[in-house]
């Protein structure tokens, strides 16, 4: 099924017989499958997704939902506080992803998780942690993802996989050449180059699904002399959770940045919410970007 048609197929499915709310549940299939290769006019696809952002986050532009903060924090924690205390020699910012793709409105994403970039301000804030890490001598390193047509040759994906392959999400022509590059959703969003091409961030090899593994970002955090990590990027619940689990195991201390990432509103759920769970369970600290901020421009 082409993505075009998977676009389609959701939308009647969702918004039979004159729906116009999503269900808490129903009984038919809200993903259906689709083709591992599928050339779609990028523009076109975001533009029809529109949809799916108003559907499956419905929380987050309802009335209701703007009385009520769904992320707050419990007020009675039952887990024991834990922090992470910057130092300048052994700290880096860590971003994930910061491509035209997932954060701008001209990215194949936008339609899923514009709702999340905009509110949390993702966009603002990323560029406040880079200007900040900048100024202050800080390590930063990205971790971009890139596919390569080899890539889609994969013989068997999960679904978001299926999915970005389909769209051409972070497509490139090859791993060997930036034909196409400048300005294509795989490029990094233009308001951060600047501290991205100065010849002194470290831009690792891009990882492939969602964590460090496979790429470089551990060997050149360690030659770096590299055992803190501050996280932020896109996207919540895919690539920043995946690199937060890693870098734990591997035994660096990690604090995410709760408002310099975002995620996306499907049927299957809410993917923000998901993530700060998670980062509450697991990450050394969780700070928002005034107290990352903070932390980096106090940081000796």
């Amino acid at each position: 099924m082409s993505a075009q048609a998977w676009v389609g197929k959701l939308e009647t499915n969702c918004f039979a017989q004159g729906e116009t709310d999503m269900p808490e549940s129903c009984d038919h299939n809200h993903l259906p499958q689709l083709d591992p290769i599928d050339v779609v006019d990028r523009r076109g696809f975001l533009k029809k997704t529109a949809f799916v952002a108003a559907a499956g986050g419905a929380a987050l532009a309802s009335p209701a939902a703007a009385q009520s903060d769904t992320y707050a924090d419990p007020v009675k924690p039952a887990l024991p506080a834990s922090d992470v205390e910057v130092t300048l020699a052994n700290t880096a910012l860590v971003v994930t992803d910061p491509q035209i793709d997932f954060l701008s409105p001209d990215g194949v994403a936008w339609g899923v998780v514009g709702a999340s970039v905009e509110r949390h301000n993702t966009v603002a804030n990323i560029g406040r942690l880079l200007k900040s890490a900048k100024a202050r001598g800080m390590t930063v390193a990205i971790s971009p993802h890139f596919y390569f047509p080899t890539d889609h040759g994969w013989r068997f994906s999960g679904p978001l996989e299926k999915l970005m392959h389909a769209i051409g999400m972070f497509d490139r022509k090859g791993s060997l050449t930036t034909e196409g590059f400048e300005g294509s959703g795989a490029d990094f969003m233009p308001e951060y180059k600047q501290y991205i091409l100065d010849g002194k961030t470290i831009i690792a090899s891009p990882h492939k699904i969602y964590g460090p593994e496979a790429n470089d970002l551990n060997l050149q955090l360690r030659k770096a002399g590299i055992d803190k990590v501050i996280l932020a990027g896109m996207s919540a619940n895919l690539c920043v959770q995946a690199h937060l689990h890693e870098l734990l195991e591997m035994g660096y201390e990690v604090a995410v940045v709760r408002d310099a990432t975002a995620a996306a509103m499907l049927p299957e759920g809410d993917g923000y919410l998901a993530a700060i769970i998670n980062f509450r369970y697991i990450a050394n600290a969780l700070w928002t970007t005034d107290e990352a901020v903070r932390r980096i421009e106090a940081s000796a």
